[in-house]
């Protein structure tokens, strides 16, 4: 399990634990996730296959949602999969470069996942707020550009944290009490000091969760404060339509994520930080199109078509 270097027994895998070391239930669990998997890949394809066929949908809130789509395929592929293998074969050895991988692709996507999230609040805000410059605050070349500055910014982060954990040493136990590498777990089993890893990560948690939390905050106190000067009650039920579903996805996203990075002090992995990746990885990909879709006829109305091949009366 471990291979030598120098005079030092080096780590060369790790062993995830799982969600439970019993063998009884781990059948059961692998028929829930692997519908949970399922769900999620046919409602996130689904929303995007509505988005791209329905001429009502190609708006900027709509290619940031099918942006968003595609973001949650990957975070739910870069866990649960491993995950199923795991059940199946009992074996729950992950290779030091699996584990690398598996890290960088997972803050790679979560990351793109706040920033985008950031720019549906600021989309929200110009439609709200300064109808009459939306279409020119954001054209097709500035949706392009804010996407890939999400992805830019994500990258670098990303890459920054997996090459930073790179040059940590581990050569004690390698039980990673999680189903997925992630770097509160793997600070944990380090034999050498993790304190640069720790204060890039908070600088990180800073750039990438408060200062979009806070741009978020701000945009919506615009949006409440412009959608209560409506006179109607119409019009404000609308104007407030648009926002809730994604008010209720960043509360699901920042709630479980702030959970999980603010927790770096205690001592040891607990079984709540498994229930806040499930959270995190699982429920909330699988949830977000339900959530996008619920109260939202055009949506509707273009999965009905993309699922039917009929569109529905008018």
């Amino acid at each position: 399990m471990d291979g030598a270097s120098g005079n030092d027994s080096m780590v060369t895998e790790f062993v995830l634990l799982g969600l439970t070391e019993t063998p009884a239930p781990q059948p059961i669990l692998f028929v829930i996730f692997l519908l949970a998997y399922a769900a999620t890949l046919g409602g996130n394809f689904s929303i995007l296959a509505a988005i791209l066929t329905e001429p009502k949908l190609h708006t900027p809130m709509y290619f940031f949602l099918g942006n968003l789509s595609l973001l949650d395929v990957g975070c739910i592929s870069v866990t649960v999969p491993a995950m199923l293998r795991h059940f199946m074969s009992h074996n729950r050895d992950i290779p030091y470069q699996a584990c690398l991988s598996q890290l960088f692709f997972f803050h790679l996507l979560a990351g793109v996942d706040c920033f985008l999230l950031t720019v549906m609040a600021y989309d929200r805000y110009l439609a709200i707020c300064q109808p009459l410059t939306y279409s020119t605050r954001m054209s097709w070349g500035i949706q392009q550009a804010l996407v890939g500055v999400s992805c830019v910014f994500s990258f670098t982060n990303a890459l920054t944290q997996t090459v930073a954990l790179s040059t940590l040493k581990f050569c004690g136990p390698n039980m990673i009490n999680h189903f997925y590498c992630d770097l509160p777990q793997l600070f944990q089993l380090s034999c050498s000091s993790t304190q640069l890893n720790e204060q890039l990560l908070f600088v990180a948690a800073a750039f990438m969760g408060v200062a979009p939390l806070v741009l978020i905050t701000v945009s919506y106190a615009h949006v409440v404060a412009a959608v209560l000067r409506i006179r109607s009650a119409e019009g404000r039920r609308k104007a407030f339509s648009t926002c809730g579903s994604h008010l209720a996805v960043v509360g699901i996203f920042y709630g479980t994520g702030v959970f999980s990075y603010m927790r770096l002090g205690s001592a040891k992995a607990s079984d709540k930080d498994k229930g806040i990746g499930i959270l995190n990885t699982v429920i909330s990909p699988m949830l977000n199109p339900l959530i996008y879709s619920l109260r939202n006829p055009d949506v509707q109305g273009a999965l009905q078509q993309v699922l039917t091949g009929r569109r529905p009366p008018q």
